[in-house]
């Protein structure tokens, strides 16, 4: 049985031991527990595995913010209750204002609403680590690697609470079971002081954790070093992103004692120290031999253009488990390929419950550049104008677009992470149980299999998210037909996103130069497309714009959110540049997927699905009410007091 399996189930079981609910969950299980988790080795390491629970549940990506609000995909609104999703959805909804202080959607703080108990985890963390010296048949070796494992979910869990609330309580011990009231009414940290505990968490970690995993049969999933590196490199690059680091939005946000919890000093000093811990985080993973993934075809494939091989190349990066690129790998399926991928041929049809509803929004897809590198309203060959257009699939696309199919003009003549990333109306989908690119695939979202079924099983806007759906998912005919996933787990990080980052950090520290330009063009290579300079010279109507420091900055970010579209990074990334208030200004659009005429002439009418509301407030999460009334030593999240959505 692999490892992962005996950790769900072990964790499982300790989330059935209980405690009464306090101001945060940190005291300790009760004495006749803890004898027995900690009586000897296989005892502690089990409860070391239950300490991993609360993160192999942060894998679903419906409980990732980072997912569902970042405007990549929505979901169809106002479905009848009981169906679909049903309360799995609520993540998308934070879009459309329902966030609320009384019951909030995503409380991390206590675990409801999708999201998990991480004080409870973080206090499983500290009793493994007041507990572990008990064992006598516990060796020197596994004990260290023990210790640092928990160091760093400890770390992490308060690091994902950072990212969800700001400034919070540390709760670096479990405090004694006969604390009194007063001791556990926890009051929040400056958010410096909270980063910088958890970087001192994970430096404790790091030297005690093995470089890498040697059986991944046994062990994968498990924390490594280069894993931690990595890391430690998120976290300081977010404690030096406009969010926490000089935000004057914040102010006014003092703790119960008037301490400020937001410094209103930017200090550039931050993203040296993030631009260094990239550079130690490279050289691991160079070491320890992470590379760019490859894909290799598989016995079975009919035919392969050198066009397809890179898309899956593309695709595989993120969605073949365990591949070399992969540097954190989360061990949690992702559930959700039947809501993600487009009906693609006669056989999905007749699948029971084929949803196929997660939709890209227009301004997500025209996030990509064009074929030369460039975005699609800077590229002086593109006909951005008349990208609205019909018209008919050609040979330079024939292995994207259906040859003489009509589509839109929008889709043709774009990067191949386009193709990759994005599928839509006309747009060619190799696998699906035809592996044949020469007769390929299609997609007919107009009058065909990927058009609305009923009123649950319609995409709102026409595109899906095509890299969440390995080629090999395919669906059975005839009257029990089924739909087949290639299952795969999460990626927390990849490579790419590493080097992304340290280019972004080197930005910041000295602005453009060759050292910054080697990581982000090292990304683009992979991805078929020249360097930033050189793309950006020849083609683009800004050619400058690599040459400046807010210029290069821009390319930066959209190279990161096109690099890492749909993989619950994006939402992170721009609350930490503060720039998700202006991703969610406008409508999300999409085409008029929902047409009675069903004709290529109905369907090509952009339609507005609905305007998205997110204010200055939703950039943390509100604490509940609840948690404020019976510790009184803790303050509301920024803008939260009493706040509307209509405000």
């Amino acid at each position: 049985m692999k490892l992962y399996i005996k950790m769900i189930f072990i964790s499982l079981s300790f989330t059935m031991i209980g405690s009464c609910k306090k101001y945060l969950d940190v005291t300790p299980d009760n004495v006749a527990t803890l004898n027995s988790s900690f009586s000897n080795a296989n005892e502690t390491q089990a409860y070391l595995f239950g300490c991993y629970h609360y993160l192999q549940a942060m894998g679903d990506v419906l409980g990732n913010p980072g997912f569902t609000t970042s405007g990549e995909v929505i979901y169809p609104i106002n479905l009848p209750s009981g169906t679909a999703l049903q309360g799995s959805a609520q993540g998308f909804t934070l879009m459309q204002g329902t966030q609320n202080e009384q019951n909030p959607i995503y409380n991390y703080w206590d675990g409801y609403n999708y999201g998990q108990r991480l004080w409870e985890g973080i206090r499983k963390c500290n009793t493994f680590l007041d507990n572990v010296d008990q064992p006598l048949d516990l060796t020197k070796d596994d004990k260290k690697r023990w210790v640092a494992e928990a160091k760093f979910l400890k770390a992490y869990y308060h690091y994902w609470l950072i990212r969800m609330y700001g400034a919070i309580p540390i709760a670096d011990k479990a405090l004694p079971i006969n604390s009194t009231s007063e001791e556990v009414r926890q009051k929040q940290q400056p958010v410096d002081s909270c980063f910088q505990y958890v970087v001192n968490l994970l430096d404790e970690a790091i030297p005690d954790l093995p470089p890498s995993i040697q059986n991944g049969i046994s062990e994968a999933g498990r924390i490594t070093q280069v894993i931690a590196l990595a890391v430690k490199a998120e976290v300081l690059a977010t404690e030096a992103s406009p969010l926490y680091n000089g935000n004057p939005d914040y102010a006014s946000f003092k703790n119960i004692d008037g301490t400020p919890l937001f410094s209103q000093t930017k200090d550039n000093t931050k993203w040296k120290a993030a631009a260094d811990a990239c550079d130690s985080a490279i050289i691991a993973t160079q070491r320890y031999g992470a590379q760019l993934y490859t894909f290799v075809p598989k016995s079975g494939i009919t035919h392969m253009s050198d066009q397809t091989k890179e898309i899956l190349t593309l695709q595989g990066a993120f969605n073949d488990s365990w591949n070399t690129e992969q540097i954190w790998t989360i061990n949690n399926t992702f559930g959700y390929q039947i809501y993600a991928c487009p009906r693609v041929n006669d056989n999905a049809i007749t699948v029971y419950n084929f949803f196929s509803s997660f939709g890209v929004p227009m301004a997500e897809t025209e996030l990509f550049y064009s074929n030369h590198g460039v975005p699609i309203n800077e590229d002086r060959t593109f006909d951005y104008a008349g990208r609205h257009k019909v018209v008919q699939g050609d040979d330079a696309n024939m292995y994207y677009v259906k040859k003489g199919y009509n589509t839109n003009k929008g889709n043709l003549n774009r990067e191949p992470r386009y193709y990759a990333d994005i599928s839509f109306d006309g747009g060619v989908w190799f696998g699906f149980g035809n592996t044949d690119d020469n007769n390929p695939n299609y997609i007919n979202a107009v009058n065909g299999p990927a058009a609305p079924l009923d009123p649950l099983s319609y995409n709102p806007t026409g595109y899906w998210p095509k890299k969440l759906t390995p080629y090999q998912t395919t669906a059975t005919g005839g009257a029990n037909s089924t739909f087949q996933s290639q299952n795969y787990y999460w990626p927390f990080m990849r490579l790419t996103g590493l080097w992304l980052l340290y280019a972004e950090c080197l930005n910041e520290v000295n602005g453009p130069g060759p050292d910054v330009y080697k990581w982000i063009d090292k990304v683009r290579e992979r991805a078929g497309l020249p360097g930033v300079v050189e793309a950006w010279s020849k083609y683009s109507n800004n050619p400058n714009k690599p040459l400046t420091k807010d210029g290069l900055r821009q390319i930066i970010h959209q190279e990161r959110r096109i690099e890492l579209a749909f993989e619950g990074q994006a939402g992170w990334d721009l609350r930490r540049w503060k720039e998700l208030q202006t991703v969610l200004t406008s409508p999300f659009q999409g085409w008029n997927t929902r047409s009675q005429q069903r004709t290529t002439a109905s369907y090509y009418n952009i339609q507005n699905y609905y305007q998205p509301q997110f204010g200055i407030a939703d950039y943390f999460f509100p604490i509940q009410k609840y948690d404020l009334l019976t510790n009184p030593n803790l303050v509301q999240t920024p803008y939260w007091q009493g706040y509307s959505q209509n405000n």
